[in-house]
């Protein structure tokens, strides 16, 4: 018997780029819902942010946030506990890095070389925030308690902003370029968080995996490749992202409505 498991983005994928509204990808939740296939948001979004989203759109799987930086897993998704967790707010947590303070003292370093170029999160307020995100107040105030990684609001150019990045990548950070921030955070990506719950999941079901992802960024590349099938979703802002991997699918909608396309097609929803 092979279980499916489901990968998604959050921004720009389930969640469209401008409105952040997934009503267009509500049939195809519907019918994995109905076929008891679990929908694993993969996000660069916070616990306090998913918590809440999960919620909203009615989802009560596990779910990897910061980029890879943990695994939250409810409580009863598995029978036993799961390797190397620990209890976190109702959930067993398995965290790849450091926290975000670690992080922090990096950027401080780098401050000087790159003055006035760019912003992170713990720098800015929430209208800050907002100005940046698009959230409202309380999506705003959601999205600023990090735990593990710090997003970089680029100012500069590009060509400064790559040179940005290899100084920060040269003091052990590794950065993650988003559709709107520049990830600062540790050796974890969406793909090794992914790989470590298909394993735990096959070990305590003793079943067989197939997991597909989805994601429209460069962020989301890890997690694409690490998958059994990826699949890109067009995005009206960033180029699909380039994936070194035989079986690529790529939607012909955008976000959601793509979102909503592709796994209606793939899965015969």
């Amino acid at each position: 018997m092979t279980s499916t498991l489901v990968f998604t983005d959050m921004d720009g994928t389930l969640l469209d780029h401008h409105t952040y509204s997934f009503d267009a990808a509500k049939p195809a939740l519907d019918a994995l819902e109905k076929k008891h296939i679990p929908v694993v948001p993969t996000t660069s979004k916070t616990f306090a942010e998913m918590k809440v989203l999960r919620e909203q759109i009615g989802l009560n799987g596990p779910f990897i946030i910061e980029n890879g930086a943990a695994v939250y897993i409810p409580h009863g998704f598995f029978k036993q506990k799961p390797a190397g967790t620990v209890w976190v707010d109702g959930y067993w947590c398995k965290a790849f890095i450091s926290s975000k303070n670690y992080w922090l003292k990096l950027l401080e370093k780098v401050s000087k070389e790159f003055r006035d170029e760019f912003t992170h999160f713990s720098a800015m307020d929430i209208d800050d925030i907002q100005a940046a995100t698009g959230l409202d107040t309380d999506s705003a105030k959601l999205a600023s308690q990090r735990q593990f990684g710090e997003p970089v609001l680029w100012k500069g150019t590009e060509e400064r902003k790559q040179a940005f990045i290899k100084a920060i990548a040269a003091r052990g950070a590794t950065p993650l370029e988003g559709g709107r921030f520049v990830h600062i955070s540790g050796n974890s990506d969406k793909g090794q968080a992914l790989s470590w719950l298909v394993a735990e999941y096959q070990r305590q079901h003793v079943s067989k995996v197939h997991s597909i992802a989805l994601g429209d960024g460069k962020n989301d590349i890890a997690m694409l490749e690490a998958a059994d099938t990826a699949v890109r979703i067009l995005s009206p802002v960033n180029p699909p992202p380039d994936i070194q991997k035989e079986e690529v699918h790529t939607s012909t909608l955008h976000g959601p409505e793509g979102w909503n396309e592709m796994l209606t097609k793939l899965l015969s929803l």
